[in-house]
């Protein structure tokens, strides 16, 4: 799952939502650098992409990308799958999607020590309002080529927007027949740290 997911899955508190997002910019063992629970959403974090890359609904639609392709998907399935999110959110969470964005924004601009790429990315995501935006199709283009830029293979991503749109309706399905478990994944994993 990518930003937007993570964000909606991992609970509604201060801690919950910036461990959300920590999750991915923290890397390896958490030793008390952050707070207790902040490190609580980190590892949640963590567990909800285990849960997503061993699942089989996950499996059948990376398997749905060519081959070539294949090393890619995991990737393309974690944006694919905030697109979805944000363009059915009113199926997934009572509070409006605008109203949850700029709640996560206004809490990351009040944050004086974001970790690493974070703190750089943060402004930027709330000034081109990064998650509202994955509701339209075409703002994919721009995520896939700033992930490009990042990759030292480039090429690797080559044609894959011609390949989410070919597979719009199949990974749609995928979506919807897979969020709704993920959600009472987290939703348990919660309640048992509660």
């Amino acid at each position: 799952m990518n930003y937007l997911a993570h964000l909606h899955l991992g609970g509604d508190t201060r801690a919950q939502l910036l461990g959300s997002l920590y999750g991915d910019f923290v890397k390896g063992p958490l030793n008390g650098q952050w707070p207790a629970d902040i490190e609580a959403a980190i590892r949640l974090h963590r567990r909800i992409d285990a849960f997503t890359d061993s699942h089989p609904l996950q499996a059948r639609a990376r398997a749905r990308f060519p081959l070539e392709r294949r090393r890619m998907a995991g990737m393309l399935l974690d944006l694919f799958f905030d697109h979805c999110l944000a363009r059915d959110w009113q199926d997934y969470a009572e509070q409006p999607l605008q109203q949850f964005t700029g709640q996560v924004y206004r809490l990351l601009a009040a944050e004086p020590a974001l970790p690493g790429r974070l703190a750089l990315m943060a402004p930027r995501m709330a000034a081109q309002d990064w998650l509202g935006s994955y509701r339209e199709f075409a703002v994919l283009e721009q995520v896939i080529a700033g992930m490009q830029r990042r990759l030292s293979r480039p090429q690797l991503l080559d044609g894959s927007l011609v390949e989410l749109e070919r597979l719009y309706v199949p990974l749609s399905d995928d979506f919807r027949a897979f969020y709704p478990e993920l959600m009472a994944f987290a939703e348990a994993e919660l309640n048992a740290v509660r």
